[in-house]
């Protein structure tokens, strides 16, 4: 029986922290992702996809999948409309997210929880923070390149996250993410041997913190 270590990985869209959690991941850590939770609880007939139809209309594809396309340009053009959606999938993310920390937490697994917005939604207890770092040009570049997004809609999404100086003042390790693989791959290295100083999470690691305001 041990106690696991809790890392908290986030940076912002296009920064590829999904390529820094699938390469630590074939270090031998567990990664817990954000995303692919959030896409598991809008599946086809799901609950929280009607209660995003009740709120945003028809945005079903004809397969009864959800259109992410469309949401994503209903609500990163309206603040009001992307809080309601935050409003609809943060409880439910966050539930199904504890629920997998806490199945892990008298392993003694390295467990990456990937997320677009920890330092938006800072959770207490990591091990530590770690960021994917990238300029931001480079990120949009990317995401017009290699995932076909409009660079208007890019751009939108990026600006509703925390800025890059945010991003740098709270992380406790910085990657460097404005290379080649292979450079971020040595990174990768140095960044395990890292996790093995680090300390074990606390009971509630993970927890979202209670906003002051």
């Amino acid at each position: 029986c041990g106690v696991m270590k809790l890392i908290g990985l986030t940076g912002v869209i296009g920064s590829g922290k999904s390529s820094v959690s699938q390469r630590l991941a074939q270090k031998g850590a567990l990664v817990i992702d954000g995303d692919a939770i959030a896409k598991q609880l809008q599946h086809k007939g799901s609950p929280l996809l009607d209660k995003m139809v009740l709120a945003f209309g028809d945005v079903l594809l004809p397969s009864g999948e959800l259109d992410r396309q469309k949401v994503a340009q209903i609500v990163f053009s309206d603040a009001e409309k992307l809080k309601q959606l935050n409003g609809i999938m943060h409880p439910a993310i966050n539930d199904e997210i504890m629920r997998q920390i806490h199945e892990q937490i008298d392993t003694q697994h390295i467990v990456v929880l990937d997320m677009p917005l920890l330092v938006e939604n800072p959770r207490t207890g990591f091990s530590a923070l770690v960021i994917v770092d990238i300029d931001p040009e480079t990120a949009i570049s990317r995401l017009v390149s290699y995932r076909k997004m409009n660079e208007d809609d890019a751009r939108k999404r990026m600006s509703s996250q925390a800025t890059r100086e945010q991003r740098l003042s709270v992380a406790d390790r910085v990657i460097d993410n404005n290379g080649e693989l292979s450079e971020l791959q040595a990174q990768i290295d140095d960044l395990w041997d890292w996790f093995a100083t680090l300390p074990e999470a606390k009971v509630g690691a993970g927890s979202l913190m209670q906003k002051s305001k």
